[in-house]
């Protein structure tokens, strides 16, 4: 293990966690959204980022082979992704308009909102900078010890 591993380890989840708060502040942002870029018929979609080992390629043996070699590598973002789980909040309000109009359809009158939780995003936001702050915390470590072995040269 070199002697900046260390601090390449801890920048790689400082990228990943600052990626992790834009995403959320997007969340936030649209979070009253009732058009998509992508379908206008369809309300903002929840985005998460999804998180991978840095090295994590090929099959268990390569990848313990790697581990073993040169341990650690960080974290990369691997996607971004729509939330497709969980469902669109129904709002009854049928002078909005982007409620469903059709008389025969039962949601008439009722607006299809982003499945965005402002509580949850909040939550995951609060997680998103301990993450950062710790990654921070590492990095000041890390250079603190190799401050003190260069010291010890004296």
């Amino acid at each position: 293990m070199g002697l900046f591993d260390s601090i390449n380890i801890s920048a790689s989840g400082l990228t990943a966690q600052r990626l992790r708060m834009d995403v959320i502040s997007n969340n936030i942002a649209n979070a009253q959204s009732t058009r998509s870029a992508e379908d206008p018929n369809l309300p903002y979609q929840r985005q998460r980022a999804v998180f991978a080992s840095a090295q994590a390629e090929g099959s268990f043996a390569d990848v313990f082979q790697q581990q073993m070699q040169a341990p650690g590598g960080g974290v990369r973002v691997q996607a971004v992704e729509k939330d497709t789980e969980t469902p669109f909040k129904l709002v009854y309000d049928p002078s909005h308009p982007d409620a469903v109009k059709d008389p025969n359809d039962p949601l008439y009158g009722y607006v299809r909102m982003p499945n965005v939780d402002i509580v949850s995003e909040m939550v995951d936001m609060i997680s998103a900078s301990r993450g950062y702050e710790a990654n921070v915390t590492a990095v000041n470590a890390s250079k603190g010890m190799a401050l003190k072995a260069l010291e010890i040269g004296r």
